[in-house]
C-alpha cells in the first residue's frame, strides 16, 4: 500500500510538472524591453522642426498640414511665429499620434512622404519629401516611432 502511495504521488507530480511547463510554453514570452513610446521631448526638439523646414522643390510641411484635413493636421503657428509655443506643441504631439504608430515603419509618418522607389506611400499630395531612408530627416521620423528618447 505504501508503494502504491508513493507511486501516485510521484506520478502527480509528474502530471504537475508536465502541465505547468506546457503552460509555460504556451503563454506569451515576457520582453526583456517595453513596447517603444513616442516621447514628447524628441517630438518638440527634433520632429516639429522637420515641418518647419523647407526642402529644395517642396513646400514647407506645415504650410499644407496646418491648412487641410489629412490624417496629419498640425496647429497653425501664431502669427509671426516661425515655431510652436508649448501650449501649440503638446496639441500637435497629441495629433501626431494619428499617423505615428509606436515601434512600426508602416506608419504613415514614415512611408507617406518618403518616395515611392526608397519603399515609401505614392499617395502624397505634397509631393515625396525625402528620395531616400538616408535622409536625415526622414532618419529622425524614423528615430520617432521607434521611440527613441530626446538627450
Amino acid at each position: 500500500m505504501k508503494r502504491a502511495s508513493s507511486y501516485m504521488v510521484a506520478t502527480a507530480c509528474l502530471a504537475l510538472a508536465v502541465v505547468s511547463l506546457s503552460q509555460a510554453q504556451s503563454a506569451p514570452a515576457a520582453s526583456s524591453a517595453a513596447s517603444p513610446s513616442l516621447d514628447y521631448q524628441f517630438f518638440k526638439t527634433r520632429v516639429q522642426p522637420v515641418f518647419l523646414t523647407k526642402r529644395p522643390g517642396h513646400t514647407r510641411c506645415v504650410v499644407c498640414h496646418t491648412a487641410n484635413n489629412a490624417p496629419l493636421h498640425l496647429v497653425p503657428l501664431s502669427p509671426g511665429s516661425t515655431s510652436w509655443n508649448e501650449e501649440q506643441s503638446r496639441q500637435n504631439f497629441q495629433l501626431i499620434q494619428r499617423v505615428a504608430i509606436p515601434g512600426s515603419l508602416d506608419s504613415p509618418l514614415v512611408k507617406h512622404p518618403l518616395a515611392e522607389e526608397a519603399g515609401g506611400d505614392p499617395h502624397h499630395g505634397g509631393g515625396q519629401q525625402f528620395a531616400s531612408q538616408q535622409d536625415p530627416a526622414w532618419q529622425t521620423f524614423k528615430a520617432f516611432v521607434q521611440g527613441e528618447k530626446a538627450k
